[in-house]
């Protein structure tokens, strides 16, 4: 048995945060600076009354609109996110229901950042080589958005809000080869929102700068972006050897690499310390922004409808961030 990707959609929300607005708030700031240094000139932000859930639905309908999908072939549902609509019950639920998915199909969340995607890919085939589910739904979304301090002028111009959906079978035009996956998660506080869960139920109303410079609250998306990037350089490098040789591939192999769409810097600093061309190496985030767990998989959409992928075409994917955890497989086409 073989796992695919079949096809995949993506949702947008309408609502625009251009590097012109965020000017306009930080004056400091000039729209040449935040676009040359990160690579992005508008997010996309979730109404205030769309959750992640709400979003991960209407990528599904255009997943199902688009290709022709009908909701009651779906027999497993896993939706990625760290926003989801309540602590319970499980978003996935919720989504199996809204979509007219058959109440024999199995369905739960898994709360992963920019990993998530590729996480997801494993679960699934994990499912279709199980025999436990042959047409798994897979879904992202995220609203970072709604959990940034609005004086965060640094999280602001990076993350956007967004979802995808992604149908993984035994038939389709990218077959889901070998994983790579890790975790460390003494890099926990370096990219997290303290308060609202269990260990943290009340707000704690604080607001600081770290070492760094970065806006610091407890009750707000904290990201030590510094300690962030040098995380980044020494698991990822690694991160792509290991792929290659779980694979049985080498990096000439490889047709184009799609790492998670972190931002502009971030991203041509691995690829110069992974040796990989600027031909070979994807990015494509000024219109959207990070947008977590959904950059790979939108990538791979955009890829799909704009670039020509010829016949046993081999594309690494890698995502990697909060957890820290990390994730990279190989899609041969």
């Amino acid at each position: 048995m073989k796992a695919f990707i079949k096809c995949i959609s993506y949702y947008l929300p309408e609502n625009k945060l251009t590097n012109e607005d965020l000017v306009k708030e930080f004056p400091e700031w000039s729209v040449e600076k935040v676009a040359n240094k990160i690579g992005i000139n508008q997010r996309h932000i979730a109404a205030s009354e769309e959750t992640a859930g709400d979003m991960a639905v209407k990528a599904a309908e255009r997943l199902f609109k688009e290709f022709s999908i009908n909701s009651h072939d779906i027999d497993f549902v896993l939706f990625c996110t760290q926003s989801p609509d309540y602590f319970l019950p499980t978003t996935a639920c919720i989504i199996q229901n809204k979509l007219g998915i058959p109440i024999t199909a199995g369905a739960l969340d898994f709360n992963l950042g920019c990993s998530g995607y590729v996480y997801g890919l494993s679960l699934a085939k994990g499912l279709l080589y199980g025999s436990i589910a042959h047409n798994i739904l897979l879904l992202t979304a995220e609203t970072y958005s709604k959990f940034i301090h609005p004086n965060d002028k640094g999280n602001r111009s990076i993350f956007g809000d967004g979802a995808s959906a992604t149908l993984i079978s035994t038939e389709g035009y990218a077959e889901i080869q070998n994983f790579v996956l890790g975790t460390d998660g003494k890099g926990a506080e370096n990219l997290i929102v303290k308060t609202g869960c269990s260990r943290y139920r009340e707000k704690l109303n604080i607001l600081s700068s770290d070492d760094g410079g970065y806006l610091q609250s407890p009750d707000f998306l904290y990201m030590n972006g510094s300690e962030i990037f040098n995380f980044t350089l020494e698991s990822i490098p690694l991160l792509v050897a290991n792929t290659l040789a779980k694979n049985s591939l080498k990096m000439s192999d490889i047709e184009l690499f799609v790492f998670h769409q972190a931002n502009k810097f971030m991203l041509n600093t691995l690829r110069k310390l992974c040796l990989i061309s600027k031909e070979s190496f994807y990015i494509d985030m000024e219109d959207f922004g990070n947008t977590v767990s959904s950059t790979i998989p939108i990538a791979l959409a955009r890829i799909r409808n704009n670039k020509d992928i010829t016949i046993c075409s081999n594309i690494l994917i890698a995502g990697f961030g909060v957890g820290y955890s990390w994730g990279a497989c190989i899609l041969k086409y």
